[in-house]
Order: C-alpha cells, then structure tokens, then sequence
C-alpha cells in the first residue's frame, strides 16, 4: 500500500427523525441521485409499519436491521493452491451496511405492488425474525459455522 488511506466520509442525519442511520439507508435505498423520491419511500414505510404493527416505525425499522446484521462472514483465501472459506469477524461498519443492503435487496425481491409496501413488509418480516433477509443472516452464519476448521487460515 504505497497511499495513504482516502478520509472517512461523514454523511448528515435526515430531517425528520435526525437519525445518521436513517440518512446511510436512504442513500443505499436512492437510484440515480433521486434522494427525495428515495426518502419519500422510505418513510411512508416506517409510517406503514407503525399502522401494521401499532408500535413505532423507526424502533421496528432498527430492530429489523439488528436482526438482519451479520457477525461471522466467509472469505475465500488461496493456501497452496486450493481455495478455502475462511470465516472471519465483520467489522462494525461492515455489519450496518450489509444489513442495509441485504433489507433493501429482499424487499425489492418481494411480490408487492409498490416499493413502500415491499420495504414495509420486509421491516415487519425482518423485526420478527422471519424474512429472506434474516435467512441470508442464518445461512451466512451457517456456512461460518461449517467452515471453522479453517479458521487458522485468518490473515
């Protein structure tokens, strides 16, 4: 590494619940610059949520994401020729934005109609548990869990 790493980027919390956590999904969840339509979506969702679940949005929202976030990961490491999944930590930061991808990724898969109702019925699946976003998590780890035997291999 002959560089100096690039500073770390600091984004600004969103306007309405002043949440940085909130501002780094609307950023994840925005296609092509459209951060108020992005926005828009995001929190008819934590109000459609809210209505589901008759608690508040943005504690279901965060739970979901906690429960989405993944602690052991897998990494492919070449050792004389083979190649073995080798588990490792993840760090912090990492865990918040895989989690974030993986919530968005699942609720744009799912067979609602609009966006909103995708992204809601994931946040309520995810909070409870259940979900293709909490299986990702669960098969994450499983695969963490089978390959611990090469976890000597760590750099």
């Amino acid at each position: 590494m002959r560089k100096s790493k690039p500073p770390k980027r600091y984004v600004l919390p969103d306007p309405k619940y002043k949440e940085v956590l909130v501002t780094k999904f609307v950023n994840n969840l925005m296609y092509e610059g459209k951060k108020s339509l992005s926005y828009a979506i995001f929190y008819d969702a934590i109000d459609l949520v809210a209505k589901r679940t008759n608690e508040s949005g943005i504690d279901t929202w965060k739970k979901a994401l906690n429960n989405v976030m993944p602690s052991v990961e897998v990494k492919s490491r070449r050792v004389g020729g083979a190649t073995f999944q080798v588990p490792t930590e993840v760090r912090a930061d990492r865990k918040v934005s895989v989690g974030m991808k993986w919530l968005i990724r699942f609720a744009r898969s799912r067979g609602e109609k609009t966006m909103v109702d995708r992204l809601a019925g994931e946040i309520i699946a995810a909070a409870k548990g259940e979900g293709a976003a909490v299986k990702k998590k669960d098969d994450t780890h499983r695969m963490a869990e089978a390959n611990k035997a090469f976890s000597h291999f760590r750099f």
